[in-house]
């Protein structure tokens, strides 16, 4: 079965091995490859993934410009980047068409490493653009611990964003908030149309029994394959996604189908 995974991570061969140490220290994780393109690919061959999207983020508004010219370079047949804009840049609108214009497939957005909550009146004009080029947004939530102790982007205000903006598709990470899963059953699972959830790096956290419930009151069709790479193996995931009592049909729909449908993938 082709599976595409929805949500990884890579940095440029000059940056990679500095930005990879950095963040393996900080989170005593450590990483399946080396942060590179190159390094994804081999994991990608290694685990039986045909294609991936690669998550960059700006920290600072300054960097948003250069990483996304870089995403645009990286583009292959077998790899597809979302942008990035920083909330705090004064060009962020401006920035999201440019996105647009170089083919990247939608916008990714971190409350923790860019200091904003989801459902901040500041955010709207952001979500906005994005619906109007029409691209979607993705989301990290719940903890990171990669990041400081403080948790921006829970379920309650991921969901408040998603009701403000209907016309925007969101995607959320990691079910809808890392080891938040119970408030995302309160308050975005079965509930909010607009919003598909990943399973990124969920795999040894989240129990069966909770993450086939999610599944199935959420729906399969709004549920995407991610693994977090590097920060996890993918093939986890498939184990995690694989052991589950789901139709094929209904694993088809995770492991790829939703994302071409997302992708645009014939």
């Amino acid at each position: 079965m082709e599976i595409i995974d929805f949500h990884t991570h890579a940095f440029t061969d000059s940056l990679a091995e500095r930005a990879m140490s950095s963040l393996s220290h900080t989170s005593g994780i450590e990483p399946s490859s080396d942060g590179t393109v190159g390094g994804l690919l081999k994991t990608m061959d290694i685990c039986g993934i045909s294609r991936s999207v690669i998550l960059p983020i700006a920290t600072k508004p300054s960097q948003q410009h250069t990483i996304n010219s870089w995403a645009a370079q990286i583009m292959s047949s077998r790899i597809r980047c979302c942008g990035t804009v920083h909330p705090d840049a004064p060009d962020a609108l401006d920035e999201i068409e440019r996105i647009k214009e170089l083919g990247l497939c939608g916008i990714k957005l971190h409350s923790e490493y860019q200091d904003f909550n989801p459902d901040e009146e500041r955010m709207l004009p952001i979500y906005r653009k994005a619906a109007e080029c029409g691209l979607f947004v993705v989301f990290h939530g719940g903890w990171d611990p990669y990041s400081k102790d403080v948790i921006r982007a829970t379920p309650e205000r991921m969901a408040i964003a998603a009701e403000s903006v209907p016309e925007l598709i969101f995607i959320f990470a990691h079910l809808g908030g890392m080891n938040q899963w119970d408030d995302a059953e309160r308050y975005i699972v079965g509930r909010l149309d607009n919003v598909y959830l990943d399973v990124s790096v969920i795999a040894g956290y989240i129990k069966d029994e909770q993450l086939l419930r999610i599944i199935r009151n959420h729906g399969a069709d709004k549920i995407l394959f991610g693994s977090d790479c590097p920060w996890d193996l993918p093939s986890n995931e498939i184990t995690m996604i694989n052991r589950l009592p789901l139709s094929d049909e209904e694993k088809e729909k995770i492991f790829h189908k939703n994302a071409e449908h997302l992708l645009l993938i014939d």
